[in-house]
């Protein structure tokens, strides 16, 4: 008895190295899980794939805060931040984590047999409707298409890139949860994708304008990383490429059109996330290959199915995460204010909702009193130009 134990225990471990975290099922039904762990009961030193249960929490809840995050994007400079930590808190338990349920938690998406190797449908997709729904309820800045919004500081851009990509490596290849050939699988498609999008889109900035600019290639490391994504653990290095390559597409005529709209998304985070997290997503149904992992073929590989499979993921999370995240906001705006008051804007955020000033000039930053943030403005910046 004791040895048959061993066996499954072994194969499960082994079943979690092919599949990340989509293969670990949770407590729960198939549309929602349950409390028998809140508050970390039960979650100790047990192995989770070939970490601690403990880690596994602690991982999870890195990607769980970062599809929060994303959506701040699409609405920075215009949400008071009292209710964007509400609302971040409330998205988080009634919109994130059932779709990850029904992913990555044995849930039905799950036992459809749909793949998701590291955050396509959970994160991305997930966070590009929400940021979505979002920008169109909140309304773009009040001098969105009248005054020229520049980036604020390309070497950092580009920094942020680069820093953006290290970390990537450890969400993809880390899903495996272990230090695999499944792992260094996921690490070179991550290295992979982001390189055919980089390409590809130098060759649309080339042909539409002559130029190729630095924000530009920056937008397009992030595409492919959304994209290979879902895919990271399932195809092969040279489909990877190919993926890459084809995600860039969608997602440049994606930021085109956004431009023509009135969309204040300025992160783009519609079009590099939303657009490229289905992309991928679909893909994954396309290029996924038993001989890489033995989970399921895709499409090119004789199971047309799976690329059916992938399209009702995307689309119940499009539909899930667009109606709860507009609901939300609804309810929250009953509560607190979503937008802060155009003087605020004016003044800017950082002043109006957190007392301090973002950069030092001159002598220095000088801090505006929150009581003269709204009722002097015009006396504050002209303090500050004084002392400038």
């Amino acid at each position: 008895m004791r040895r048959r134990l061993q066996k499954v225990h072994v194969q499960r471990r082994r079943d979690v190295a092919r599949r990340g975290p989509s293969a670990n099922p949770a407590p729960g039904g198939a549309l929602v899980g349950n409390l028998s762990r809140a508050l970390l009961r039960n979650v100790g030193l047990e192995p989770q794939g070939s970490i601690p249960q403990v880690l596994f929490m602690s991982y999870q809840g890195t990607f769980a805060i970062i599809t929060a995050a994303l959506i701040s994007g699409a609405i920075v400079e215009r949400m008071r931040f009292s209710a964007y930590m509400l609302f971040i808190a409330l998205w988080a338990i009634v919109v994130y984590s059932p779709v990850a349920h029904w992913v990555w938690g044995g849930g039905w998406l799950a036992q459809l047999g749909a793949l998701d190797f590291a955050g396509g449908t959970v994160v991305h997709v997930n966070a590009g409707v929400a940021a979505l729904v979002a920008a169109m309820v909140l309304g773009p800045r009040k001098d969105f298409a009248r005054q020229a919004f520049l980036p604020h500081n390309v070497p950092f851009t580009l920094l942020g890139a680069g820093l953006l990509w290290f970390g990537w490596f450890g969400f993809n290849a880390g899903s495996a949860l272990a230090a695999n050939p499944l792992a260094g699988l996921a690490f070179v498609t991550t290295f992979l994708a982001p390189m055919g999008t980089l390409v590809v889109w130098t060759l649309l900035d080339l042909t539409r304008n002559q130029k190729v600019t630095a924000v530009g290639g920056a937008t397009a490391i992030v595409v492919g990383l959304v994209a290979i994504t879902p895919a990271a653990g399932f195809i092969s290095p040279m489909s990877a490429l190919a993926l890459g390559c084809i995600a860039a597409v969608p997602s440049y005529y994606a930021l085109l059109w956004r431009v023509r709209t009135r969309l204040d998304d300025s992160l783009d985070v519609v079009a590099a996330h939303g657009v490229g997290g289905t992309v991928g997503a679909l893909l994954t149904g396309v290029f996924a290959e038993k001989a890489w992992n033995t989970t399921a073929d895709g499409l090119l590989f004789g199971n047309p199915m799976q690329l059916g499979i992938q399209a009702v993921a995307v689309l119940a999370a499009i539909v899930y995460s667009g109606a709860a995240t507009f609901a939300l906001l609804k309810l929250i705006a009953i509560v607190v204010p979503l937008r802060a008051e155009s003087t605020e804007e004016g003044l800017g955020m950082d002043v109006s909702q957190h007392g301090e000033e973002a950069y030092a000039e001159g002598e220095g930053a000088i801090l505006v009193l929150p009581e003269l943030s709204v009722t002097a403005p015009a006396s504050v910046m002209a303090t500050e130009g004084g002392r400038a």
